[in-house]
């Protein structure tokens, strides 16, 4: 992933040398956008990404890497990469109340520049914006933090066998190993593979629109109509407000669930935006004062088939979750 750089000559081959001035305020600016997006990737989470960049980059002042004359970017993944590693093993350590989903983000930047590809060339299997996708991240949590690290690194990242085993600490053989087994537990999503496009935003905002506007009439068997048979609701409120804490299938079961929850707010004042999350349209809504334990602000999503009929819902409601989502202008 880099590109080689001479040390100077008035070092020996592996002295180590101080950094120098800037040195990581510069490393930042030129690389902290990678790091996010590989972390955010990694663990699901953005608000985990927000730390893992930041510890990255304390290790960076206080234990800098040995030689400040070769590409930086290696050393930096390393630490990220291990971080993230930790993070994901503790949060699966947890008990979770309820079902787990991703972080929803907004657009993401500009796609961080790389220095150069692999050397053996895994041509992006999955790019930036599919690898950010609901569908994708959650199709991940099939792995073992391993294998994920080792499946973004060759299949998003462009990472070569050979930069991938270094920067895991792994031997060539065990990467092409795990990433044999990481593959083979995707199968599932392979064969569901539904890449972000234009015409599948064009298609996802317009159910989104559809559902929102049967529901403001109540109307079950309207809502029904834009749901496959087996459309599944999942909250993620980590217990922290109330939600349904197991998911909900069927046509009739979801329509009755928002019909209920509508008339539940009681008249309080409900505000929506329609945003591209993680690359699809969904909506992003807060609520007035209202009863206790209802969150204050969430985002809702769907997954629509190719008919444009709705086959899975994700209302994320947890705060911790929600802090790559831009609130609501007044």
């Amino acid at each position: 992933m880099s590109s080689s750089t001479a040390p100077s000559a008035s070092s020996a081959p592996g002295a180590a040398l101080a950094p120098p001035p800037g040195f990581v305020a510069a490393s930042y600016r030129e690389h902290e956008r990678f790091l996010w997006a590989l972390s955010y990737r990694l663990t699901g989470s953005a608000a985990d990404a927000d730390d893992i960049v930041q510890e990255t980059f304390v290790r960076a002042l206080e234990r800098p890497p040995a030689r400040t004359d070769e590409p930086v970017r290696p050393w930096l993944a390393r630490v990220a990469l291990n971080l993230g590693r930790d993070a994901l093993r503790r949060r699966r350590r947890r008990a979770y109340d309820g079902p787990w989903l991703p972080s929803p983000i907004e657009a993401e930047p500009e796609p961080p520049s790389f220095e150069i590809p692999g050397q053996d060339g895994t041509e992006g299997r999955y790019d930036l914006l599919e690898s950010a996708s609901f569908a994708f991240l959650i199709a991940l949590e099939a792995l073992t933090p391993q294998q994920r690290a080792v499946l973004l690194l060759r299949d998003v990242f462009d990472y070569s066998v050979q930069e991938t085993a270094d920067a895991l600490g792994l031997s060539e053989a065990s990467v092409k190993t795990t990433h044999h087994r990481a593959r083979r537990a995707l199968e599932p999503y392979e064969r569901e593979r539904c890449r972000p496009s234009p015409e599948l935003v064009e298609r996802s905002g317009a159910a989104l629109m559809r559902f929102l506007q049967a529901l403001s009439t109540q109307d079950v068997p309207a809502i029904e109509a834009l749901l496959s048979e087996g459309v599944r609701v999942v909250n993620d409120a980590n217990g922290e407000y109330r939600a349904a804490r197991r998911i909900v299938v069927g046509p009739n079961r979801v329509a009755r669930l928002f019909v209920g929850l509508l008339r539940h707010e009681g008249g309080a004042e409900l505000r929506y935006d329609i945003r591209l999350i993680n690359g699809l349209p969904a909506l992003v809504l807060e609520r007035g004062a209202g009863a206790d334990r209802l969150a204050p602000r969430y985002v809702l999503r769907c997954d629509v088939d190719a008919r444009g009929r709705i086959t899975e819902i994700h209302v994320v409601l947890a705060s911790r979750k929600l802090t790559a989502v831009r609130p609501l202008t007044p």
